[in-house]
């Protein structure tokens, strides 16, 4: 199986999903571009470049199955529509834009701050207008925010989380690009399994369901919750 992790996110955070795995299956954890061990984006960055490295590593592995979060998850859907070889999808989350479920407003201001070099405000600015923060979060001041996330994340976590705020701005732009073009995924004929949290705020259900009506043979499951839709008996 190949995992691909999601934004702000790199091989590392994966390892113990990847252990867990392993007890059943060969596990190659990928360091997306801009990430870990990979080498930087690049300036013609773009969902395809994504597409291109899940191929090249699926060649190189022979996998079928694949794995991927949040953004990841986006990568490995588009990957799935060109590459028939991958016969086994799970996405958790994954970042399609979907009436609205990927507020994108933050954009402007995140790249101002991370231009002027205020990585934590870049981040926190991040946080509160991504969609997924807790609803006092999203209505503080940046400035509290700011001192907020600085509490509570960890200096290690911090110092893996930094280095990727340009990433996550590219990322981000890809997500808002490919707006509108969910019904493209009629095209996967991979089973794929959709999931998402059982805390995971509405916008999430509404980018699963989605999905699920579109993709030929899919799962849509969370805890205790589970529907399906096959091509074929």
């Amino acid at each position: 199986m190949i995992v691909i992790g999601g934004a702000m996110r790199s091989a590392e955070d994966y390892l113990p999903l990847a252990r867990a795995l392993a007890k059943e299956l060969t596990v190659h954890v990928v360091d997306r571009r801009g990430r870990g061990a990979s080498g930087p984006q690049g300036t013609a960055y773009g969902i395809e470049k994504e597409c291109e490295d899940i191929a090249a590593v699926q060649a190189q592995t022979e996998a079928t199955r694949i794995f991927g979060h949040s953004y990841g998850g986006l990568a490995v859907l588009e990957a799935a529509k060109r590459l028939p070889e991958l016969a086994q999808v799970a996405v958790y989350e994954p970042g399609v834009f979907v009436s609205n479920s990927m507020p994108t407003r933050w954009i402007p201001s995140y790249e101002q701050l991370l231009a002027a070099g205020d990585t934590r405000g870049a981040f926190a600015c991040f946080v509160r207008g991504s969609g997924h923060a807790p609803r006092v979060l999203e209505l503080m001041p940046l400035a509290y925010a700011r001192v907020v996330l600085r509490i509570a994340i960890r200096a290690e976590q911090w110092q893996r989380m930094e280095p990727l705020l340009a990433a996550n701005l590219a990322e981000h732009r890809e997500v808002a690009r490919l707006e509108g073009t969910i019904s493209s995924y009629a095209a996967v004929t991979a089973h794929v399994l959709l999931l998402r949290g059982s805390r995971s705020p509405a916008s999430s259900a509404r980018a699963i369901q989605a999905l699920a009506e579109v993709i030929p043979s899919s799962t849509a499951s969370r805890p205790r919750i589970a529907c399906t839709r096959s091509a074929s008996p």
